[in-house]
């Protein structure tokens, strides 16, 4: 187990560490949204918290690399991934499509710029339960689009 979680961190620093020094925070993939902006990364990772909670949705979990490296003396740009969700949408979820509890918890990616901007990421949820093909996920992401809309304006003023 120990070197599962080993491995994982050192192939997240070994990305991290291939990444062009320009690179674009941008995550690929269809309805993959992002916001830049110049506050510092701390902050909005607080904020974010915050405007998770204030949206009456569950941070279900977080994972950093940064943080990861940091533990172990070693400083890279901050990132890290929140895992979003609550109870009422996977039992509506799970009625609708069973396959699709495979996309709970829902993420939102935070990534710290070489220039001090931070940038916020996440695939609407419309794009990640569309392929399911159900009416009932549908309705349900539509809800969240606009519910993960408004914690990241929340957020980040934008």
């Amino acid at each position: 187990m120990f070197v599962r979680l080993w491995m994982g961190w050192v192939l997240s620093l070994v990305l991290v560490a291939l990444l062009p020094v320009g690179a674009s925070a941008q995550v690929a993939g269809a309805g993959t949204r992002t916001v830049r902006v110049s506050q510092p990364f701390d902050s909005v990772v607080s904020r974010l918290e915050k405007s998770i909670e204030a949206n009456k949705m569950g941070l279900v979990s977080q994972a950093s690399a940064s943080r990861g490296a940091a533990g172990r003396g070693i400083k890279i740009r901050g990132n890290v991934v929140l895992m979003v969700f609550r109870n009422d949408y996977a039992v509506r979820m799970l009625a609708a499509s069973v396959p699709s509890g495979f996309e709970a918890p829902l993420r939102i990616y935070v990534t710290e710029g070489a220039d001090g901007t931070t940038s916020v990421s996440w695939r609407t949820p419309g794009a990640v339960f569309g392929p399911y093909g159900s009416t009932e996920l549908d309705a349900m992401a539509r809800e969240l689009d606009s519910i993960f809309e408004k914690i990241v304006r929340d957020a980040t003023g934008g």
